[in-house]
């Protein structure tokens, strides 16, 4: 009786949220981006109290900053970690949207804070970098545009986005940030790649980068400064790379010693730019070959993961977001070790930086939701739908 009046009760059919969220994500890789944070926290109390001191400020002011960013950043990597790809892919388009037009408007409203390049919003209490946010989005919004020319009559998604990248590589020049325009070619490239592009293309694509990259040396002195001073082989101990190879040599296998580190002192960049040098003085070649390990781990398990995914869309987008994420990694420390020509790109997850922090959890978030364990089209799936 109870059920012909009042109906009868909802069955629940599905899995809650969050032990299906436990049960799919990757958590080798979240447990790596965890550490990588809190190498960082560590990294931030060595490098940051002599800029804090410099600037008239309480000691802990930029370590302070950085957990208030980074757990921003965790709370962001999560919730993107938990959502599907669909949904993904909407929130990735409207902020690659938003982003695109903060990098139209920097010219106008932009600062560069003294250093040459116009590449931040200055809002007074903090900065915002168009082009952090920029990254995830492009590499899904051209995933999804090839994902789609793979279809039978779908669009030519492969050309548009090669316009989009183009478009985009020379907005950043003009900052001038060509390291950002280096890693958004580069993303697409990859993509480009896995989609089944023809060799071919792809080597006409890198003659225009070299072709790209003579003329930015010629027209651009920011540009032609960085490689001159790569290229030359007296490397002069006053200047940052200077400072950073210096330390790198003094800290040995096992470093001077916590706190010891004397590279903080002369580094106007060493809590963002230069922090694998503390990293390399205090603690040594040790730690620095743990930070590699850890972002290895995430690069390689995520791609791992992806060559078992079936959705071009997933696997395309996924692989686009693990290169990015592990080739900014290698370029920070290899502009530290005079291996490229200085960026200004920041070390992932370990240096500070308010934007890059929270792009970072971002881009992360994205790929730990693309990689998550989801049904790969057995036929009983098939039939009765299940999602992941």
């Amino acid at each position: 009786m109870t059920e012909m009046v009042f109906g009868t009760a909802p069955v629940r059919t599905g899995e809650p949220v969050l032990p299906r969220w436990w049960r799919t994500v990757d958590r080798w890789s979240m447990s790596c981006i965890l550490l990588l944070f809190g190498v960082g926290l560590l990294l931030g109390l060595a490098a940051s109290p002599p800029l804090a001191a410099r600037n008239g400020l309480d000691p802990f002011y930029y370590v302070q900053r950085q957990a208030f960013f980074g757990g921003l950043s965790l709370i962001v990597m999560f919730g993107f970690s938990m959502m599907n790809p669909s949904l993904v892919r909407r929130l990735a388009v409207l902020g690659f949207f938003a982003s695109f037009v903060a990098l139209l408007l920097l010219p106008v409203f932009g600062t560069d804070f003294g250093k040459g390049a116009t590449r931040w919003f200055s809002l007074g209490f903090a900065s915002v970098q168009p082009s952090e946010f920029l990254k995830p989005g492009f590499v899904v919004l051209a995933a999804w545009l090839m994902a789609a020319s793979q279809q039978v009559a779908g669009p030519p998604g492969k050309s548009f986005s090669f316009i989009l990248a183009v478009i985009i590589v020379m907005l950043l020049a003009l900052q001038p940030d060509f390291g950002q325009a280096c890693l958004i070619l580069f993303a697409w490239a990859v993509m480009y790649f896995v989609a089944g592009a023809p060799i071919t293309i792809l080597v006409v694509v890198a003659g225009l980068v070299v072709v790209g990259g003579l003329t930015a040396y010629e027209g651009s002195e920011h540009f032609a400064r960085r490689i001159d001073g790569f290229l030359s082989p007296d490397l002069d101990p006053r200047t940052q790379l200077g400072y950073a190879t210096n330390a790198i040599i003094e800290g040995g296998f096992f470093g001077v010693g916590v706190g010891e580190g004397q590279v903080k002192w002369s580094l106007p960049d060493a809590h963002t730019d230069f922090i694998i040098a503390v990293a390399a003085e205090e603690y040594g070649l040790v730690l620095v070959l743990f930070i590699i390990l850890l972002y290895s781990t995430i690069v390689v398990r995520s791609l791992l993961r992806l060559m078992r995914e079936r959705d071009p869309f997933i696997r395309l987008a996924g692989t686009g977001l693990a290169c990015i994420f592990g080739v900014q990694a290698m370029i920070n420390m290899g502009v530290a070790v005079r291996l490229l020509p200085a960026k200004g790109m920041t070390l992932p997850f370990v240096s500070y930086g308010g934007s890059s922090m929270i792009a970072g959890g971002i881009l992360v978030g994205m790929l730990l939701a693309f990689t998550r364990i989801r049904p790969q089209g057995q036929i009983g799936d098939i039939l009765l739908r299940r999602q992941p």
